[in-house]
């Protein structure tokens, strides 16, 4: 016999509920003021300061728009840049079999209750231990905790790996363009190596890339040189605004 939405929302909201009291007080989750995510590790942090801190392995659920009061499944978010997103699709195949289609949508009109039953549905078909919500004044990120790491753990070195704090983007890896580039005339995108968004690098590569000027010039000189780099003056920008110039000005 075919359960109806509603109920079987409201069953799995209720189960989240009774997990979610543990996993909190567990964690202590409520006594971190502060939150941060990289989406290309899918780690969260929390933490209050340098030494009172907690690392979280998750998988995105998805964002509830406060603004448009909007919900998306981060399968179906072509801004969501974590490599586990597609773990949702679980959710959605489920929803198929069930004929639930909030579940299969990819964005619709929701309210916060929806939101928490969505949780509550995707920790019991991907199996978290727990849920976070990430709030901005705009948005709310809902994220399936998997499993807590070690500050020694080989991901959280990576998570704390240089950074750079983006006056748009928030805080994110570090990239390098050159002073020509921009978002007002496409000119050119040469790279040190080919790229794409979210991708792995290792730890003595970094984002590189110069305008087509300037790589005439480095042509010119055999490569960089005092010269070449003194026309070029690299500077310092965050991976988002890296990768919003190569759309721009790859021609």
């Amino acid at each position: 016999m075919k359960i109806d939405y509603e109920r079987f929302a409201g069953k799995k909201c209720r189960e989240l509920m009774q997990i979610q009291e543990r996993f909190m007080e567990q964690l202590s989750i409520g006594s971190y003021q502060h939150w941060y995510y990289d989406a290309e590790l899918a780690l969260l942090r929390l933490y209050n300061d340098a030494t009172d801190q907690l690392y979280l392995k998750y998988i995105p659920i998805g964002t509830f728009s406060l603004t448009s009061e909007t919900w998306m499944w981060s399968w179906f978010n072509d801004h969501s840049f974590e490599p586990n997103k597609d773990s949702t699709l679980a959710v959605r195949e489920f929803g198929i079999k069930s004929d639930y289609p909030k579940l299969t949508a990819g964005t619709f009109p929701a309210d916060e209750f929806d939101c928490w039953e969505f949780a509550g549905i995707s920790l019991a078909t991907l199996e978290g231990i727990g849920v976070y919500r990430a709030a901005t004044e705009e948005l709310q990120s809902y994220l399936l905790i998997t499993a807590v790491l070690e500050e020694d753990s080989r991901e959280v070195i990576h998570f704390n790996q240089a950074k750079v704090e983006c006056k748009i983007h928030g805080r994110s890896r570090a990239a390098f363009v050159c002073q020509h580039l921009n978002l007002e005339h496409p000119k050119g995108f040469e790279e040190a190596f080919e790229t794409y968004k979210g991708m792995g690098l290792s730890e003595d590569d970094d984002f590189q890339a110069w305008c087509d000027e300037c790589e005439k010039v480095r042509i010119r000189n055999n490569g960089w040189n005092e010269y070449a780099e003194e026309f070029a003056r690299i500077k310092l920008v965050c991976e988002y605004c890296y990768f919003e110039l190569k759309s721009f000005n790859c021609l």
